[in-house]
């Protein structure tokens, strides 16, 4: 008899995701605090070995507004809005929450992405899942 046959027909399901570095968590908790920091860092995620310079949410969504803002056709008014738009309803969400979480994702700058046996991938702005982050360090390689 297998496992999954002991458990009630009633029963939660339940989910689990990779449960990212509270170190990292911590640093950007701290770069949100001002909208001017970055640090340089270099980031192993599964695609390759990632390197820029990590910013917080609030420079990050500033950053893509204004790359937003120079689509251009129909419907670029409504796309440069939607950063905020997005805020505002993971705000709306969250209202009922008391305490404050923890990042879970992380926003890079100028960053370079190298793949293996790849030309390195330069990106303007970069967002990714914290618990996908496997590995960092301060500052880029040389």
């Amino acid at each position: 008899m297998n496992e999954s046959a002991d458990l009630a027909p009633d029963s939660p399901a339940m989910i689990t995701e990779p449960v990212p570095d509270l170190q990292l968590q911590l640093l950007l908790q701290l770069l949100d605090r001002e909208m001017r920091s970055g640090l340089p860092l270099t980031l192993t995620v599964p695609a390759g070995v990632l390197h820029g310079d990590v910013i917080g949410h609030e420079a990050w969504k500033a950053d893509w507004a204004r790359s937003l803002r120079q689509v251009e056709g129909e419907g670029a008014n409504l796309i440069a809005e939607f950063p905020e738009t997005v805020d505002q309803g993971i705000k709306e969400l969250r209202a009922d929450e008391d305490a404050k979480q923890l990042p879970r994702w992380i926003h890079l700058r100028d960053a370079t992405l190298v793949l293996g046996g790849a030309a390195p991938l330069r990106l303007p702005l970069w967002r990714g899942r914290l618990a996908d982050v496997s590995g960092w360090a301060l500052g880029r390689p040389e």
